[in-house]
């Protein structure tokens, strides 16, 4: 059975409704102004879409299919799921993998502890060339009294192989090398870095910044210098001097007693 109906010259209309057992059931509408349309579905197959002068169209979903579709405005995805989690875990395991690395799968309180014996082996260094340099300058007979360069020469050879005992048997005694004498040149380059790295503060300050005054020396030289000195001592130490595999050198500095 087919009804159709058309009015007036204004608006134009047109309903068409077919039945029957099995199919697709649909009133399909239309008006003149803006151009909607509208589609209803029966049982077995159904679907809706309206669209106006924007551009937008909508679908209404039947008991057997179900269909959406909207214009206008895009929307960015949103990333949902396993592969957004591991995504956000990662970048949220960035930091902890720099400080993993940065310890070297030490505990913090074992850093803190290693950090603590490097500043008092250094102190020790520096008391020792502070004190043997002013001992072969001023001391009984001063031995290098006209010779300043060559005694401080001197304190600071002895100072530095202080430093490398003090370092290699207490400080990094789980990583030092088998090799005592590759690794005390090693370490004794390092020095060199560091001494010029002060002294490189305080050529910057007295000649190229003209600040000559000897407050602005000793801050340039023992200051600035001093502090960056120590921290690339400090580094290459941990990362190029002591390096070795600290499985061997636990074992050796204390070993099992056999029962």
């Amino acid at each position: 059975m087919t009804t159709s109906r058309t009015e007036g010259p204004g608006a134009a209309a047109t309903t068409a409704v077919a039945t029957g057992r099995r199919g697709t059931d649909g009133i399909v509408g239309g008006t003149g102004a803006d151009g909607a349309a509208t589609a209803a579905g029966g049982p077995d197959g159904a679907g809706a879409a309206a669209s106006g002068s924007d551009g937008a169209g909508t679908a209404a979903p039947g008991p057997d299919r179900t269909a959406t579709a909207a214009g206008g405005a895009h929307r960015a995805p949103t990333a949902t799921g396993p592969a957004a989690a591991a995504a956000a875990g990662h970048r949220r395991a960035r930091p902890a993998a720099l400080v993993h690395r940065f310890l070297r799968g030490q505990s913090l309180r074992t850093w803190l502890v290693e950090l603590g014996r490097f500043a008092m082996v250094g102190g020790l260094a520096f008391v020792v060339d502070v004190g043997l340099f002013n001992l072969l300058r001023f001391g009984p007979g001063e031995l290098l009294g006209p010779k300043p360069l060559t005694a401080k020469m001197v304190s600071v050879a002895v100072s530095v192989l202080v430093a490398w005992l003090g370092n290699r048997y207490w400080t990094f005694s789980a990583t030092r090398q088998p090799s005592r004498g590759r690794e005390l040149t090693i370490f004794a380059l390092v020095n060199l870095g560091g001494m010029a790295i002060a002294v490189g503060c305080l050529a910057v300050s007295h000649y190229l910044l003209g600040l000559t005054s000897p407050l602005a020396d000793n801050i340039a030289a023992n200051g600035v210098g001093l502090v960056l000195g120590t921290a690339f001592r400090y580094l290459c130490y941990r990362y190029v001097v002591f390096t070795a595999d600290p499985g061997p050198a636990v074992a050796l500095s204390s070993p099992r007693r056999r029962r």
